[in-house]
Formats: structure tokens, C-alpha cells, sequence
């Protein structure tokens, strides 16, 4: 393990990928996650902050760099936006609005600073973003090439409980696998992770460098993290924030609800837990409860073909005759217009 402290965008043009019987056995990947707080409600100095870790992964190494969910915009951990049932407050309404102020348009200026951010160390870049679409926003993983292109998008399908009020609720049209020479990368974020039947949908296009963002720092996400692994026969990469009460804004700007008595500054409210793990379950580098930092992780992935050969979930240990699954990949789109003269739908 190695642990260290602390354009315009255009259309996705990688192409999601089916499985083939390339050759694995001579790939290994230098990989890299990140594990640092947002800078509340400061777009721009979070993504200041974003250049410096990724300068400094690349100075490692490293080709493929992953953020925690949430990490551009932030996770407005143990905020209630003033919600109860029946009633919302208006300090809660302006808590929203600033959160809405904070995150980023897909394109924007934000995702072309990324994209840069890629092109200038010459890495693969995961990044955790809340994304804002009209006054909707959705929690999403934004992913970069090396020659700085945007490549596509999940957003996420199942926010978890009180998110639900904040986020909206992403479909299968953003569920991609990219195939890329560092191998293929896909991902999901927190507990949609505990989806079995989302996780198939990634084995089944064929993921072999499984992305986790998350903000759940328990012990237990390490038995579900180190299951995926097994299951899906892929490397594991799970991010996460470390955070202290002093990274949030302050107590008559933020509160945290639930809680006996408002945190001290220095009180950790996330200890992180990012964690790199081989296909056949093994903890590569992690998990850091630590600090802020980077851990990284040289990824044989040769490694995927031996673990196939124990157990494919969506090859030979399948029983498409029993059990099947079906995946519907198209937009759903709320509003569709269509021309009275020529009866074509846009």
C-alpha cells in the first residue's frame, strides 16, 4: 500500500464495450484515490484543491485517479434543508438554493476545467459531482481521458433516504462501462452499490475497474466493497471523504441535525475508509481512516482472468435459462414535443 498525506465539452466518444477475450496478462495500471474534503460551498476552491491532488498522483505515477462522491459541490452531511413532513422552512430553502449555486452544469466551465485537469497530467480522471440540470440536481460520476476528453456520465439511480428531497433520481441511459487501454471502467455510487441487480448491469458490460464514490465511512462498506470484488471479478476502487466539522461552513451558517450538541471544529463527522481491492478479495492499499490523502495501487489485471476462472457472474456461473435480467438503457424524459406537421418526436 502506498498512502500520501496530504474546452467545450463534447459528446461521450467512447463507446460502451461488450466482453472479448483480449489479452490481460501484460496490463498493469497505476491507480489512485483520493480521500479529501469538499471546500463547502466554494466551487472554485474545491476544484483548486482537486488540481493539487491530481498534480500529486501523477507525480506518483499514477494513470487513473478517482474522486469520493460529491466532491465537486459537496455532501451536505447532516443537513435537513428544514424539511419535515408537510412543512419546509425557509432557511432551508436558501440552504438550497446556495447548494444549487455550488454545483455544476453538464457541459459548463467546471467540466472543462476537469477535462484540462486530465489532458495536463495524463491520467484518467473519476470525479464525484453534484450536477445541476435546470433546478433539478443529480449526484454524478463525471469521467476524462487522458487527452482531455469528457467521456460520459452515471448519475445516480437510487439517492438514500433524506437525499431523495435533494437529488434527483438518474435512469439507464447513464449506466456506462468505457473501454479505455488501462482496461474498463464503470461505477456506482454509495448504496446503490448494494443494488445486486445494478451491479450485474456493470458486469454484464463487461467492468473490470469498478469505481465505488461513497460517503458511508462504516466498517461494514468494507465486507461490501471486498463482496463486489469477488462477485464481479474486478478491481475495486472506493473513494470516500475525511472530513472534520471545521469543513463544513459554521454553526449559524450550517447545522447538524441528529446530534446531541453541535460538533467541535476539529470532530471528525467522515473518517474516510477508501480502499483499493484485487479481484480475488484481496485489500491492495487501505483503507485509510487516517486523514486526507492519496493511496494508490498497481493493478495486474491479469488478475481479472484468473478470478473468471473461478466464478463469472454473468458467464459460465450464469443460468440465463432460469434467470435473466433486462436493463432498460433509454432516456426517460418527462416532457417530449411532438411536430404537428410531420408527426416526428424530438
Amino acid at each position: 500500500m502506498d498512502l500520501f498525506a496530504v474546452s467545450s465539452v463534447e459528446p461521450p466518444i467512447v463507446n460502451e464495450v461488450e466482453m472479448n477475450a483480449a489479452d490481460l496478462g501484460s496490463v498493469t495500471v497505476r491507480a489512485t484515490v483520493v480521500q479529501a474534503s469538499t471546500v463547502f460551498y466554494d466551487t472554485p476552491a474545491t476544484l483548486d484543491k482537486a488540481e493539487r491532488l491530481i498534480a500529486e498522483a501523477a507525480s506518483y505515477g499514477s494513470q487513473l485517479v478517482v474522486f469520493p462522491e460529491a466532491f465537486i459541490g459537496g455532501y451536505p452531511r447532516g443537513s435537513t434543508f428544514g424539511v419535515t413532513i408537510g412543512s419546509r422552512s425557509a432557511k432551508g430553502r436558501e440552504d438550497f438554493r446556495k447548494y444549487h449555486a455550488s454545483a455544476v452544469d453538464i457541459p459548463g466551465p467546471e467540466i472543462d476545467r476537469l477535462a484540462s485537469l486530465a489532458l495536463k497530467h495524463k491520467v484518467y480522471l473519476v470525479m464525484g459531482v453534484i450536477e445541476r440540470s435546470g433546478y433539478t440536481l443529480y449526484c454524478t460520476i463525471v469521467y476524462f481521458d487522458p487527452e482531455g476528453r469528457y467521456l460520459g456520465k452515471h448519475r445516480k439511480l437510487m439517492p438514500t433516504a433524506l437525499e431523495r428531497v435533494i437529488w434527483g433520481f438518474g435512469d439507464g441511459s447513464t449506466v456506462p462501462v468505457f473501454e479505455t487501454p488501462v482496461g474498463k471502467i464503470g461505477g456506482l455510487i454509495c448504496w446503490e452499490n448494494r443494488m445486486p441487480l445494478l451491479r450485474t448491469a456493470l458486469y454484464a458490460k463487461g467492468v473490470e475497474i469498478y469505481c465505488a464514490p461513497t460517503a458511508d465511512s462504516r466498517d461494514v462498506w468494507q465486507s461490501s466493497m471486498i463482496h463486489i470484488a469477488l462477485e464481479g471479478g474486478c478491481f475495486i476502487l472506493s473513494a470516500n471523504q475525511f472530513c472534520r466539522r471545521k469543513d463544513y461552513p459554521a454553526p449559524h451558517e450550517y447545522s447538524f441535525a441528529g446530534l446531541e450538541q453541535e460538533p467541535s471544529p476539529d470532530s471528525i463527522v467522515c473518517r474516510g475508509g477508501s480502499v483499493i481491492i484485487s479481484p480475488a478479495g484481496e485489500v491492495l492499499a487501505g483503507p485509510n481512516y487516517e486523514g486526507e490523502g492519496l493511496i494508490s495501487a498497481d493493478l495486474d489485471l491479469g488478475e481479472i482472468v484468473r478470478a473468471k476462472f473461478d466464478f463469472d457472474v454473468v458467464g459460465h456461473y450464469a443460468r440465463p435459462e432460469i434467470l435473466s435480467l433486462i436493463v432498460k438503457d433509454h432516456e426517460h424524459k418527462p416532457v417530449s414535443f411532438v411536430c404537428s406537421d410531420d408527426n416526428n418526436e424530438s
